[in-house]
């Protein structure tokens, strides 16, 4: 239990968290069977579903509840006839044998499902393709069988050790033009920004089938199906295999947490019976997302999700997962309502132990298929262990994201004039994590800029973002905005504690807020897309924040910063000063709106620094009132006891960025 012995105040829950490991133990005991390997259960991909064979096609369908079941589509003119009927076999499975030339690549299909008191047509539980009709919210399934695999030409990247600079991202709305984004042009625009950008991970959300375009991809239909609005399956493999051969790592934002309640598309009533994959009576529905929920504690469901995260891994090598709303999924109530201020919290009761023996299984199940492989588990809770080894106690992912950063932001940038940001709090809530974990920081994802909130640039800046972006127009407002937006975002990548986010767009301050084609906007792109050649047009100032976080991003990957741990050099609420160490770098900012101090005196180890960077400089923006090929060295001052002086010219508004000269070795 070495998470309690990394946090005391544990102790007194430790039956609570053995208990939970035992379950967890147990439980993959029971599913892994005789040949001990989890991943040898979470293989339905290739057992269920449409399948073709060496004689012909077989598909299978886990339906206890179903009565009789037919294959209609395009191959018998989507009528029931006999040469299509399954048979039913053990287990509420059933089968369905076809000779080669009964169905073809690109045929439309789903099943006919007669059960007690009704029948439905639905798209397979297992389906790895599903296309929507054109002009039409209707869904079908689709053959994925082309003759030729897809050809994979770059290697897995090396993730061991990896610290993950995220760059998030959603295909549909990557597009400048007012329509949806595709993988391939993904592949062939965006990614070679992403690269040049220095981005080492991409987060791709929205990659699961989801019905309605508008949920940004959080209410999921069919698990197994790549978003068809997208591109094909093999496009989606063209851009992850094409990022691998930049380097670049690839993870996907995996929906475990609820799904679609729609019965067409969904497994809402899959045949029948409510209760197949979800929860019966007050805990079905998720209030606050109108959405369903999973019954973890069944071995089928478990089945199920543990073979999604298995397929996507196997099937089009991602990387990893950040998994969303796993606060829902740890409590009864969701973590609605609830403030985290106990650890009572955490083992009151209200947890939900299948869901928590679930994350444990599927985090197991992620390093056995994919060793070293990124796990983030998107939890405001706090939840302990969360981000640690199971066989700590904790719950096996490899970051948590730190939820509390962006809001943090917000609140500060909202609630209080410039003079009145606290640098102690500010310095604490960037930093606070657990010893035993590791954690995303982040300035703000695609959740801050969604429609009715504000990205970080436009609340610094607002409607002026209109008038005086052009380099001729001079502001107060926008300078302040640009300068504060590169300071927070470097200020949050520098205190890291093991990996940094963005959303696309926002590293150059990209302007207003997301919101998806809706009936209340009458199904305008307007703001579901990015406008890329604002960053591109020099005419502009969007590229000077663009510029300045390839730089700090490249210094930080040059420097292995993230492997390193942080120390306070000086904090001062007073003079907006604040100073810290990490690595071989020292990192100062003044965050004074007015005060700029000449000779402003910290406390350091002897030695001398020299300027990397600064967020002043011209080529950013700035107005070059920093001279970053100046060295300063130490002088010694007893009143700093064992310390040096180093004595700083520190601008107002401004961050600098100093790497200390190592010193010759005398012979």
């Amino acid at each position: 239990m070495k998470i309690i012995d990394n946090d005391a105040w544990l102790a007194p829950y430790r039956p609570a968290i053995e208990g939970r490991l035992q379950r967890s133990m147990n439980k993959a005991k029971q599913l892994a069977g005789s040949s001990g390997k989890l991943e040898d259960f979470a293989n339905g991909h290739l057992w269920f579903g449409l399948h073709r064979e060496e004689n012909g096609w077989v598909m299978r369908e886990w339906m206890p509840n179903a009565k009789e079941l037919h294959l209609v589509g395009d191959f018998n003119d989507w009528q029931i006839a006999d040469h299509y009927r399954f048979s039913e076999g053990e287990n509420g499975t059933w089968v369905l044998e076809l000779p080669a030339d009964s169905i073809h690549h690109l045929d439309k299909y789903k099943l006919k499902v007669t059960w007690g008191t009704g029948s439905g047509e639905r798209i397979p539980a297992w389906a790895c393709r599903v296309v929507q009709e054109q002009d039409s919210p209707l869904f079908n399934a689709q053959v994925w069988a082309p003759e030729t695999p897809y050809n994979w030409t770059n290697p897995l990247p090396e993730l061991k050790g990896l610290n993950p600079i995220i760059y998030e991202a959603h295909i549909g709305m990557a597009t400048e033009d007012y329509n949806v984004g595709s993988f391939n042009e993904f592949r062939e625009n965006i990614l070679p920004r992403v690269a040049e950008a220095g981005y080492n991970t991409l987060q791709l959300m929205a990659v699961q089938e989801h019905p309605y375009y508008g949920s940004f991809g959080y209410h999921v239909s069919s698990l197994f199906a790549a978003s068809s609005r997208f591109g094909t399956p093999d496009e989606l493999k063209a851009l992850i295999d094409d990022a691998h051969g930049m380097g670049i790592a690839v993870i996907m934002d995996i929906v475990h947490s609820h799904a679609v309640k729609n019965e067409n598309e969904g497994l809402g009533l899959y045949a029948g019976d409510p209760g197949q994959f979800f929860h019966t009576g007050g805990r079905r529905e998720h209030s606050a997302w109108d959405s369903l929920c999973w019954d973890y504690g069944k071995n089928e469901v478990m089945h199920f999700l543990l073979s999604n995260i298995h397929f996507w891994l196997s099937e089009y090598r991602f990387d990893g997962f950040r998994f969303d709303g796993v606060t829902s999924m740890l409590y009864y109530d969701h973590g609605l309502g609830r403030d985290f201020a106990s650890y009572e919290m955490y083992f009151d009761g209200g947890q939900d132990e299948d869901a928590i023996t679930y994350l444990a299984l599927a985090n197991e199940l992620i390093q056995s298929v994919r060793p070293q492989a990124i796990s983030v588990a998107e939890d405001m809770s706090g939840y302990p262990g969360i981000a640690a080894p199971v066989e700590w106690g904790g719950l096996g992912f490899t970051h948590r994201l730190a939820m509390g950063v962006p809001d943090y932001w917000i609140k500060t940038i909202k609630e209080r004039s410039d003079e009145h940001w606290d640098m102690n709090e500010l310095y604490q809530q960037l930093t606070a994590k657990r010893s035993d974990e590791k954690v995303i920081s982040y300035a703000e994802s695609h959740d801050q800029a969604l429609v009715g909130d504000k990205t970080i640039i436009f609340r610094l800046i607002d409607k002026e973002m209109y008038w005086h972006m052009d380099k001729d127009s001079e502001h107060l407002q926008v300078d302040r905005g640009i300068a504060l937006h590169k300071m927070i975002r470097l200020l949050t990548m520098a205190t890291a504690g093991g990996g940094y986010l963005n959303f696309m767009g926002n590293e150059f301050g990209h302007p207003e807020w997301i919101d998806f084609p809706r009936e209340g906007n009458n199904w305008s792109y307007q703001y579901a897309r990015r406008q890329w050649s604002l960053a591109d047009n020099k005419a502009l100032k969007y590229h000077f924040m663009g510029d300045f976080d390839r730089e700090a991003i490249g210094l930080i990957r040059e420097d292995g910063l993230l492997d390193a741990t942080a120390t306070p050099v000086k904090i001062d609420n007073t003079d907006k000063i604040i100073a810290f160490s990490r690595s071989d770098l020292l990192f100062v900012f003044n965050f004074h709106p007015t005060n700029s101090y000449t000779g402003y005196g910290l406390a350091v180890d002897q030695g001398k620094f020299s300027g990397v960077l600064s967020t002043d400089e011209n080529r950013f923006g700035g107005y070059n009132n920093v001279d970053l090929s100046t060295v300063h060295r130490t002088t010694v001052e007893r009143s700093f006891g064992l310390k040096q002086r180093l004595d700083l010219y520190l601008p107002a508004r401004t961050a600098i960025v100093l790497k200390r000269i190592p010193v010759p070795k005398v012979r």
